[in-house]
C-alpha cells in the first residue's frame, strides 16, 4: 500500500515521504480499516516536528483521525462487521495518511449517514474536544455568550457550531477577512478580525459590559491574556491548547477578584480515565449531525502528492475549516 511516512522529525514538507509499504495487520484489540478520508489535525504537524506528547517510533505514518471501511478484525474484537463504515482515531505508528490504518477497537464508531466521508473523518477529535469543553467542563447554558478563538480553524469551527446548537450567542475571533467569512458561514453571530479589531471592546459592547460567559481558547498567548479582560462574572475560560506557541502564565489574583474559572481540557485524557464518556459524546454528536445542526466544514481535499504541503499550511495557520486527505 501507499503511505506517507516520517523517518526523521522536522517540518512536514521536509519529512513526509510517500512510500510503498506492506499493509499493516491488526493485533489483539485492533481493527484494520481501509481509509476513505483522513482529516488533518494540528497534532499531525506536531508529530512531524517531534513536538507532540506522543512520540511513535520512527518511521511512522501520521494521521490521527479518519473515516474508513472495516477490513479485518484483530483477536478478541467483536461488535463491528467487515465492510462497516466507521470513524475514529488511528493507532500510531500505522496512522491514517495511508491506504490502510490501524484503530483500537474502543476508538471505532459508526459514521453518521448524514455526513460524507470527508465530513465524517472530521467529526471525532475536533467535535469531541468542543463537546467536552463546552458541555462537560464549561457547563454551557442556553442564552450564554461564548467567545471562540481561532473560530475558522478545525477545533474552533466545531466549537462555533456546537455552541450555536446549544442555543448560545457566539463571538468568533479570526485572523483575516477570508477566515472572517468562514466563521460567519459557520454560524457565528459576531465575527471579529483580530488584525483590525479589538475583540475585548466588541464583547463588552455586545454584552453591555458583562463580558463572555465562556471563552474557548485553543490559541493561548495574547488571546488568553486579553480574554481575561472581557470574561463575565462567574465566567469560564476553557484552555484547549497553545497554537500560538506561547503558554500564558495566568494571574490567579485576577481570577479571584473577578470570580471566573480557568478550566483545562485535555480530551485525550478522557479516553484513559473515563472511556465510557466517549461513546456517549459520539452519540450526541451523531444526533446533531443527523439533525443538520453540526456539519464539519471541509475546505480542501488533498491527494497523497499534495498532503505534505497541506499539513505544512495547517501548521503555519494558513488554512480554514478542515483539510482532508483522500487516498
Amino acid at each position: 500500500m501507499k503511505a506517507l511516512r516520517v523517518h526523521e522529525t522536522g517540518e512536514p514538507t521536509d519529512v513526509l515521504r510517500l512510500e510503498e509499504v506492506e499493509d499493516p495487520r491488526p493485533g489483539p484489540g485492533q481493527v484494520l480499516v481501509k481509509v476513505r478520508a483522513a482529516a488533518v489535525n494540528f497534532p499531525d504537524a506536531l508529530l512531524c516536528r517531534g513536538m507532540y506528547q506522543v512520540k511513535p517510533p520512527l518511521p511512522f505514518t501520521p494521521g490521527v483521525e479518519l473515516c474508513g471501511d472495516v477490513a479485518e478484525l484483530g483477536e478478541g474484537v467483536t461488535g463491528v462487521g467487515a465492510g462497516t463504515r466507521v470513524l475514529g482515531s488511528a493507532d500510531l505508528p500505522a496512522g491514517a495518511f495511508a491506504d490502510y490504518a490501524l484503530m483500537s477497537a474502543d476508538a471505532v464508531f459508526p459514521a453518521p449517514d448524514a455526513l460524507t466521508d470527508d465530513e465524517a473523518s472530521s467529526l471525532f477529535i475536533g467535535y469531541q474536544t468542543g463537546w467536552f469543553a463546552l458541555h462537560r467542563r464549561a457547563r454551557l447554558r442556553e442564552g450564554e455568550t461564548v467567545l471562540v478563538h481561532a473560530a475558522a480553524g478545525g477545533v474552533g469551527s466545531a466549537a462555533v457550531q456546537l455552541a450555536k446548537a446549544a442555543g448560545a450567542r457566539v463571538v468568533g475571533v479570526v485572523g483575516g477577512p477570508e477566515k472572517a467569512k468562514t466563521a460567519a458561514a459557520l454560524g457565528a453571530d459576531v465575527v471579529v478580525d483580530r488584525r483590525s479589531e479589538d475583540f475585548v471592546a466588541v464583547v463588552k459592547e455586545l454584552t453591555d459590559g458583562r463580558g463572555a460567559d465562556v471563552v474557548f481558547d485553543p490559541v493561548g498567548g495574547d488571546s488568553y491574556q486579553r480574554s481575561t479582560k472581557c470574561i463575565a462574572f462567574e465566567g469560564r475560560i476553557v484552555v484547549i491548547g497553545f497554537a500560538s506557541g506561547d503558554i500564558p502564565a495566568p494571574g490567579l489574583n485576577h481570577a479571584l477578584i473577578k470570580n471566573y474559572s480557568i478550566l483545562g481540557l485535555h480530551w485525550g485524557l478522557y479516553r484513559q480515565r473515563a472511556p465510557e464518556t466517549i461513546p456517549d459524546a459520539h452519540e450526541r454528536l451523531s444526533e446533531l449531525a443527523d439533525r443538520g445542526l453540526v456539519k464539519p466544514l471541509v475546505s480542501e481535499r488533498l491527494g497523497a502528492a499534495e498532503l505534505a504541503e497541506g499539513v505544512q499550511r495547517l501548521a503555519d495557520g494558513d488554512t480554514v475549516g478542515r483539510v482532508v486527505f483522500a487516498p
